[in-house]
């Protein structure tokens, strides 16, 4: 079966994402592993694909997509809510705070510092 491997986001405020993201995914036991060339990141937890903040390859500024957006899966809807109260504490925007959006689905949503949507889930 296939899975998500890995998943990226533009910054143009790289110094300020990487603290954010150093503090955010390091609350969920993932760690920087590689620092890219363009000024980025990519961090990586045991047993979970790689995530990257990163200037964009082509020089241009980095925007959001409209409809994009990258999923953290979690084992407890516990877990879900605290990786999206670490996201709000470290000045993301909220974008729908944790609950059930359909039976056995737990969902939070957060847009980062740059306004990339992110999301913590559980199913089941």
């Amino acid at each position: 079966m296939a899975k998500v491997a890995y998943f990226t986001v533009g910054s143009n405020k790289l110094e300020e994402a990487k603290a954010f993201y150093d503090a955010l995914l390091g609350s969920i036991g993932m760690s920087p592993v590689h620092e890219h060339a363009s000024g980025g990141r990519l961090y990586r937890g045991k047993g979970t694909g790689l995530f990257g903040v990163l200037g964009p390859y082509d020089g241009a500024p980095a925007c959001i997509g409209n409809g994009t957006m990258g999923g953290f899966s979690f084992d407890t809807a516990e877990e879900v809510a605290a990786f999206h109260a670490k996201a709000i504490e470290l000045g993301a925007a909220d974008e729908g705070g944790p609950g059930e959006r359909m039976p056995g689905a737990y969902f939070a949503y957060f847009r980062d510092l740059d306004g990339n949507k992110l999301c913590g889930y559980k199913f089941g």
